[in-house]
């Protein structure tokens, strides 16, 4: 009896398929994939019905106009005050940097993600993500560094504190921080409807100490402090976006050498120049402000006196642009609780940064060790097993299984 050549070929390799992890869909993760997957149609919607109002219906004009325009105007001196009203204008900006974003990024980056030769849907979900960021600091950053440099205070740490409390702001400055603070809070929304990171309660944690220091700086008149701390945390996040984009391109070495400039700025910025306007703020902030209390609007300031009994003054700086203001000893030490707060965050980053030199001091390609959740290492850990199946195909009689993957997808 003769046997044929196909009767000598080794079995079919056998895929023992592996479980995904079940994510449990609660109607909270179903609104905010809802919410994922509208975020510019949403933001369209809301904002259309107020614009149309403010510009077609004068009678709603004294209402609708907070929300399309600066508030707190002083005709006398050309200048800004802060007030509650100021938070119509924030809540358009936060619509408007979540449809804006979901837009441009779906409708322009991913595409050009795809154009210049990304070929995963994650890869280029996250060359989107970056592309983003780098969009939105190549604005930002140079226009703080602009005020900045035009600040009485620039290269002068003296001059945060000097003639506080600052009732009033520039036009440019108090956009650059309505702005900012828009931003923060749209980073807040995002990174809890978007596929969780590692560092999930990191970023949620740096976020809120973020904008609790940008609103209480902003109430407090301490708005000087705020925008330099800004400017120096901002260039890093313009930096590593660049970086993680030439990553996705596989353009390693441009990859490599942005992120050894990363690190000397990252050290520079966030380790030095911060840490520095932070004992200026405990050394010469009390030197400077050493009877505590204001009253009053800019034009009719009164004041230092000592602080009320009464603890009402607290809040007042929230709710009354002529309220009472102070910085006594305990709101100083909150303001640099937070402050220190948010530097054990960075350090907190800079260990995982370490983490990633260390790979590099072994060869490897710079990566983020941050990743998605479990549904995206369960994605992985299937390549993987189709990968270990392939490869085990070319033995005679072999079965592959699953294989645990060596590492999840970086962003």
């Amino acid at each position: 009896m003769s046997v044929t050549s196909t009767e000598l070929q080794a079995p079919a390799p056998l895929t023992v398929p592996r479980k995904e992890p079940k994510v449990e869909k609660t109607q909270l993760t179903l609104f905010s994939q809802w919410l994922f997957d509208n975020q510019a149609s949403l933001s369209f919607k809301i904002l259309v019905p107020f614009l149309l109002a403010h510009v077609y219906v004068p009678a709603a004009q004294p209402y609708t106009s907070r929300f399309f325009s600066l508030s707190y105007y002083n005709p006398r001196t050309d200048k800004y005050g802060a007030g509650p009203g100021d938070l119509c204008l924030v809540a358009t900006c936060i619509v408007l940097c979540i449809g804006i974003r979901a837009a441009i990024m779906q409708h322009v980056l991913e595409p050009l993600a795809r154009y210049l030769g990304v070929t995963k849907d994650k890869d280029a979900t996250r060359f989107a993500e970056q592309s983003w960021m780098l969009v939105y600091y190549s604005a930002v950053w140079p226009s703080g560094v602009y005020l900045y440099y035009q600040s009485p205070y620039f290269l002068n740490l003296g001059g945060l504190w000097a003639g506080w409390p600052h009732k009033e702001i520039d036009g440019l400055m108090k956009v650059y921080i309505t702005v900012q603070w828009a931003y923060w809070m749209q980073q807040l929304i995002v990174v809890n409807i978007e596929a969780r990171r590692k560092d999930y309660f990191e970023m949620m944690f740096h976020h809120v100490v973020t904008i609790t220091l940008i609103i209480a700086s902003y109430a407090y008149h301490l708005t000087r402090v705020g925008h330099l701390i800004l400017v120096l945390m901002d260039v890093v996040d313009l930096i590593l976006p660049l970086a993680k984009c030439f990553k996705y391109l596989g353009c390693t070495t441009v990859c490599n050498a942005l992120f050894g400039f990363f690190l000397c700025t990252w050290a520079l910025t966030r380790h030095v120049l911060y840490l520095m306007v932070c004992w200026s703020f405990f050394y010469d902030l009390p030197r400077v402000v050493t009877v505590p209390c204001y009253k009053g609007t800019a034009d009719e300031l009164r004041g230092p006196f000592l602080a009320p009994e009464d603890r009402s003054y607290l809040l007042e700086p929230f709710y009354d642009p002529a309220g009472t203001v102070c910085l006594t000893n305990g709101i100083l030490t909150s303001f640099f609780t937070f402050l220190m707060g948010l530097e054990l965050v960075i350090c907190a980053w800079s260990f995982l940064i370490l983490r990633v030199i260390a790979r590099m001091l072994k060869g490897r390609a710079v990566e983020d060790v941050r990743s998605d959740d479990e549904t995206e290492v369960g994605e992985r850990e299937k390549q993987c097993g189709k990968a270990v199946g392939l490869k085990r195909a070319g033995r005679v009689g072999a079965v592959s299984t699953g294989a645990t993957p060596r590492g999840r997808r970086n962003t």
